[in-house]
């Protein structure tokens, strides 16, 4: 006669920075019987010692979080012997960020208004190896692996643009003619399919891109 042993539940890890929000993705989430929440952390240093402490299968993720973000954890992550796998759940869908965090080695992305189904799912399918990104996510990453990312250089002048600087002021404090500024700003707006040097900033600094305070 064969036994059948039952398969252990899915550790599961909930980073978020908003106790609101780590209370309520704990109840939802213990209502499942396939998996099992071990714990619940404010910030990245807090996951990373539960994560040692539990041997954790899955960390449910906030991107947004004080001191270290979600992407530089997901890197942290990515250098442990057996990491977790990770799915990112956020309330912003930003082109950009969702792509820095599926190249930093999230498995699966969602938004917080994501249904308790569609979570258990993302959970259920990185824990045995396999992404899960809805449709609309999967087209932002589609999209953004067909096309060529900025070069550093677009993205300094980019920046400059979104600072407020005229073509010539970049191209004075670039040490480069105009003519070669304008063709950089060009290049940007085919990139990032907008119109305009004002819309190419604005897109920029929504999607993470950009950032004018550093």
């Amino acid at each position: 006669m064969n036994v059948q042993i039952p398969k252990a539940p899915i550790r599961v890890l909930i980073v978020d920075d908003h106790p609101v929000v780590r209370a309520g993705l704990t109840s939802l989430l213990r209502k499942e019987t396939s998996l099992k929440v071990v714990g619940s952390a404010h910030n990245a240093e807090e996951a990373l010692a539960l994560n040692d402490h539990f041997a954790v299968d899955v960390m449910l993720m906030d991107l947004r979080m004080p001191k270290t973000s979600g992407i530089d954890l997901l890197y942290m992550l990515k250098r442990l012997t057996h990491p977790p796998a990770v799915v990112i759940l956020s309330s912003y869908k930003y082109e950009e960020e969702i792509y820095r965090a599926v190249k930093a080695g999230a498995g699966g992305y969602l938004s917080k208004d994501a249904s308790r189904a569609e979570i258990v799912a993302a959970i259920c399918a990185v824990s045995a190896g396999s992404k899960y990104f809805p449709a609309d996510i999967a087209a932002y990453i589609n999209e953004h692996e067909s096309r060529s990312s900025l070069s550093p250089r677009e993205v300094e002048v980019l920046t400059m643009v979104a600072r407020g600087l005229t073509n010539k002021e970049i191209a004075r404090v670039l040490q480069i003619s105009q003519y070669t500024v304008r063709n950089h700003i060009e290049h940007i707006c085919a990139k990032l399919d907008v119109s305009d040097r004002t819309e190419a900033a604005t897109v920029a600094l929504q999607q993470g891109i950009i950032d004018t305070a550093s």
